[in-house]
């Protein structure tokens, strides 16, 4: 038995392309929805690791630390 994935927005049954030209979500209705919220700013990337990292400001020195 083939499983089917699950539309994102609705989680109704969403076949695959080429049958389904709003793959992955189940209709055209569900891939606008998707569309607006990404517009809308509803959805946020994460930040890499790196740039966290140089975002972060720097730490303080280590007391135990012999320079030179």
């Amino acid at each position: 038995m083939e499983r089917v994935p699950t539309c994102p927005i609705c989680r109704k049954p969403a076949a695959p392309r080429p049958g389904n030209l709003s793959a992955p979500f189940c209709s055209e209705r569900c891939r606008r929805i998707d569309l607006g919220k990404w517009l809308g700013e509803e959805y946020r990337l994460s930040v890499p690791a790196e740039e966290a990292e140089a975002a972060r400001p720097p730490s303080e020195p280590d007391e135990d630390r012999a320079d030179g």
